[in-house]
């Protein structure tokens, strides 16, 4: 399994999905308050969510890089300077 397919599937809804599930099923074996549990679950489905977006927009951009021919980019350099 390469880097990329473990960020990909690390990143998906299904594992998110699943994860939060798991984190659920802890805290109520745990019996914690149904208002804990929505807490730490709206903050660990928030910190998912930012982590999947900035590993999405990488990906992005690593694949318009590789891409891009050679003489847009000295161009786009040129334009800049």
């Amino acid at each position: 399994m390469t880097k990329k397919d473990l960020i990909r599937k690390l990143t998906s809804r299904k594992f998110i999905s699943a994860l939060l599930g798991f984190i659920t099923a802890v805290l109520i074996a745990f019996k914690m308050s149904e208002n804990e549990i929505a807490q730490i679950v709206a903050i660990v489905g928030s910190f998912m969510t930012l982590i999947s977006y900035i590993f999405v927009e990488g990906n992005i951009d690593d694949t318009y890089a590789l891409m891009k021919p050679d003489h847009e980019e000295q161009k786009e350099e040129e334009n800049h300077e």
